[in-house]
């Protein structure tokens, strides 16, 4: 009989890295001979609560995962049957996807029923048990959430250490960012050039993802104004939607003077866009303030492009410096520096060839494997 497994996290119909990690981690399972069952939201968050235009995506269902909208963030009579129906059902595992102490309360309760059937084992898989953006009761929740589960799957050193805050008995296992490896192929630079209407003589970086204040993006764009970044062929490219407010960047642009070498393409970007995006670029860049890992390094890590990271959290230790790119202070003055040997040096060929090569170590296989090792530790 194969072995049970329920993930309850972002999936289908929600859009975002999120709920593609954990389509993608369900698939690994069931090639490793599990079966799956996903649990997502009937409400991931309110509507007032939600920054950006959509929570939803417009991409079809996937065909091989049984996704079920069972439970809302924010009505305790959806965790009560979810947790009563879970504990009836007795999964050998339940895996919980744990990125915010919002969602605390409904995960948490949920899987404190669930554990009353004295045999599924609830692991959580944490991308940041204290948010980026702190606030009042963060580590209240956090703290009953850690209580209602055995044991841990983290992604970076960095939140290892933040969970020793609140329990240094249950077992934990690191295991990096897997390699987001559903977003089609890799298309000729020229062709993403093409598609996006960009200036093929010019040189282009990439800040991908949701526009948080934490990511740094006034970081980069302050680089950019720097003498050593004065080229008009090095240019930038912002592509993803703003969850802060856009006007403090847009005004640093024009304060810089940066309006001919800043790209705005600030809307969600469809997965079906993301290769353009990453092969048009030359270097990936990531100017976070704070971070633990980044979903975004592993895009950079399928398509082969070097990237530059700055030191915190868990970044550095997914880029080796001055090969797969640049781990530096998150200062304007060390990125501008970075960018500068990478472009005047004619990096891109040799560090991309050494990202080919590196990206094998992060495997889903090694994710599936760090689950089963906590589980035999309980």
């Amino acid at each position: 009989m194969n072995p049970t497994l329920v993930i309850l996290g972002p999936a289908h119909p929600f859009r975002g890295g999120l709920a593609n990690y954990d389509e993608r981690m369900a698939t690994e399972f069931q090639h490793k001979g599990y079966t799956v069952t996903m649990h997502t939201f009937t409400t991931q968050y309110p509507e007032l609560l939600f920054p950006g235009k959509s929570q939803f995506s417009d991409r079809p269902a996937p065909m091989d995962l049984d996704i079920y909208r069972t439970f809302s963030s924010i009505n305790p009579f959806t965790w009560l049957k979810l947790g009563f129906r879970l504990k009836r059902e007795k999964p050998d595992i339940l895996i919980l996807r744990f990125w915010l102490p919002f969602m605390a309360p409904s995960m948490g309760s949920i899987a404190r029923l669930v554990r009353r059937n004295k045999h599924t084992k609830v692991i959580a898989l944490i991308d940041n048990i204290i948010p980026h953006e702190k606030r009042l009761g963060d580590k209240l929740l956090a703290s009953y959430f850690v209580g209602s589960v055995d044991g841990f799957v983290v992604m970076s050193r960095s939140v290892e250490e933040e969970l020793h805050q609140f329990d240094s008995h249950k077992p934990v296992a690191f295991c990096p960012h897997p390699l987001f490896d559903s977003y089609g192929c890799s298309v000729p630079r020229y062709k993403a050039i093409s598609q996006l209407k960009l200036d093929p003589e010019s040189k282009y970086m990439l800040f991908f993802g949701f526009i948080r204040d934490y990511k740094g993006l006034d970081l980069l764009l302050k680089a950019m104004a720097l003498p050593l970044l004065q080229n008009p062929k090095i240019k930038l490219i912002v592509a993803g939607e703003f969850y802060t407010d856009a006007d403090s960047y847009l005004n640093l642009i024009k304060e810089k003077k940066l309006e001919e070498r800043v790209v705005l393409h600030t809307e969600f970007i469809p997965d079906a866009s993301i290769p353009n995006y990453f092969c048009a670029a030359d270097l990936v860049v990531q100017p976070y303030k704070s971070a633990t890992q980044s979903g975004v390094t592993q895009v950079g890590y399928y398509f082969n492009r070097p990237m530059l990271v700055t030191n915190v959290g868990g970044l550095g230790e997914i880029v080796p410096h001055n090969k797969a790119g640049y781990v530096v202070e998150p200062t304007p003055e060390a990125i501008a520096e970075a960018v500068n040997n990478f472009f005047e040096n004619d990096r891109f060929e040799e560090m991309s060839a050494f990202v080919e090569k590196e990206k094998a170590r992060f495997s889903w296989a090694s994710l599936v494997e760090k689950f089963e090792e906590v589980k035999s530790a309980l």
